[in-house]
């Protein structure tokens, strides 16, 4: 996937990656991902409202009703655009998970690739 070139050139274009991160609430999530479209990290955030998360955090258990957050880029933009959310992020030390894409329909690849 990686190596797919852009129908432009035969540069290669970079993966398409990920980034799962929730939020305490829709507004801090809606500022994160404007400010990553903003500063070209991104393409796309889908915002999940109602996600119900448990877990135990520093030896106690909790119940939270957050706002997941996907996160669309490529593979070369993910650290800066982790880096990025993480500094906007209200949560003190926030869940944070980014990955490379196996695989995407050629025009994700190309959209994502543009970055």
């Amino acid at each position: 996937m990686s190596g797919d070139a852009s129908p432009e050139s035969d540069t290669p274009l970079p993966a398409p990656a990920l980034i799962w991160c929730p939020f305490p609430d829709h507004d801090s999530a809606v500022a994160a991902a404007d400010c990553l479209l903003d500063e070209g990290l991104i393409a796309c955030a889908n915002l999940l409202p109602g996600v119900q998360s448990r877990y135990i955090w520093r030896g106690a258990r909790g119940v939270a009703q957050e706002v997941g957050a996907l996160l669309k880029t490529n593979a070369d933009l993910l650290a800066p655009a982790i880096a990025g959310l993480s500094a906007l992020h209200p949560y003190e030390e926030p869940a944070i998970l980014g990955w490379r894409c196996d695989a995407a329909a050629p025009a994700t690849l190309a959209w994502l690739g543009a970055l």
